[in-house]
């Protein structure tokens, strides 16, 4: 089958084939004497497992490793659970960053007035997290109340306690 078929076949654009087989990722495979590729169902295998590994975030070099894996059948299948699971390990510290990123922004989109205002603190933030950190800090500091005896607040009402 030619590129575009194998293509198709796997769910792996033709471009990404001769990629994959520039880096010496999938073995180049054999060409009629025009020079056109043809493929064979056991390249078409290794394009699915490939598209696979991928999808499931594993880097090009893993996929490397784990094609050697899946070739190799003398390997031990623990010596795969264990590349699995310290790639899940990665994915869990991924996520967690990702989260702390969500975090950080939810919260300096919510100090954002998104007004006409210049000032913006997720600017501030990404031009000086430390900064910016400060500023906020300082804003959000308790502020000691005062009753000026004009005060017509409900709280200077309510506590005749309270001496202005």
């Amino acid at each position: 089958m030619n590129i575009g078929q194998a293509a198709t076949t796997s769910g792996v654009a033709a471009k990404m084939i001769r990629y994959y087989e520039s880096i010496g990722l999938i073995q180049a495979p054999v060409r009629t004497e025009a020079g056109y590729r043809v493929y064979s169902s056991d390249d078409i295998h290794a394009l699915r497992f490939i598209k696979r590994a991928r999808t499931l975030g594993f880097s090009i070099e893993e996929a490397r490793e784990l094609l050697a894996l899946w070739r190799d059948k003398s390997r031990a299948s623990a010596d795969v659970k264990a590349f699995a699971m310290k790639h899940v390990r990665d994915l869990e510290m991924k996520i967690a960053e990702l989260q702390a990123m969500s975090q950080t922004l939810r919260h300096l989109a919510q100090t954002c007035h998104g007004d006409e205002r210049p000032d913006c603190p997720i600017l501030a933030d990404l031009a000086d997290p430390a900064v910016a950190l400060d500023t906020a800090v300082k804003k959000k500091a308790p502020r000691k109340e005062r009753h000026d005896a004009e005060c017509t607040c409900d709280d200077a009402k309510s506590s005749a306690s309270v001496q202005h």
